[in-house]
């Protein structure tokens, strides 16, 4: 149960964070000749698998270092705000790739940017078990690049599925906070903190998002 439980976090936090990355695939090998455009996406979809793996690994070493994990946690918060005030990056200027090899390189250095979010929330749920992050990412990843057409419909039509997760990286993002070794010192004397700052956490993004999504609409 305890592999189980972050195994299916990490699947669900690359559903919720990855969408974008599917629509990348899209758009840079959309000019290419139908057998091309399958080789621009396996290969693509590898190297990014490949990408994110060694990322993640170096973002869980990173988060050992004092007070990172804490900047970790503060970061993934304002990224479960963004998602859930319905903000999204523009990919308008992701052109269309002539050769199957421009379509991969396109498709890698938009993964590398857009990583940043999906690399910090993993390495704060695996907690240095490099096995489980392989195993989360090597499942999550081919689902994203095969399956995010159905999953961004889900998720349109079920908008509370994007308020769940939001509310999820909510309180990934206090877990990490108080896993912070220092953090972690200061809260000996507070256990209630434990459940208290994640669950704080998770009912900010909510209230947070809402309160932007509000105010982008009267604009």
């Amino acid at each position: 149960m305890d592999f189980l439980v972050p195994l299916f976090s990490i699947i669900i936090i690359n559903l919720l964070l990855s969408g974008d990355n599917a629509l990348v695939i899209a758009l840079a090998s959309r000019a290419l000749p139908k057998d091309q455009q399958r080789k621009a996406i396996f290969w693509g979809g590898a190297g990014a698998v490949v990408l994110r793996i060694i990322l993640t690994v170096f973002a869980i070493i990173l988060l050992k270092i004092p007070y990172l994990q804490f900047a970790g946690g503060l970061l993934l918060l304002w990224v479960a705000v963004k998602l859930m005030s319905g903000e999204h990056d523009s990919h308008e200027d992701i052109k269309a790739a002539s050769t199957v090899w421009d379509a991969i390189k396109t498709i890698l250095v938009a993964d590398l940017i857009m990583s940043l979010d999906n690399v910090i929330a993993i390495a704060g749920v695996a907690k240095g078990h490099m096995g489980l992050l392989i195993i989360g990412l090597a499942i999550s990843i081919p689902i994203i690049i095969w399956g995010s057409k159905m999953i961004m419909v889900l998720m349109e039509r079920w908008p509370f599925i994007i308020t769940i997760g939001a509310a999820f990286l909510g309180w990934t993002a206090g877990d990490m906070i108080v896993a912070d070794k220092e953090i972690e010192q200061l809260l000996l004397a507070y256990p209630w903190a434990h459940w208290a700052i994640p669950a704080s956490f998770a009912i900010i993004v909510i209230a947070a998002g809402k309160m932007v999504h509000k105010s982008t609409a009267v604009r």
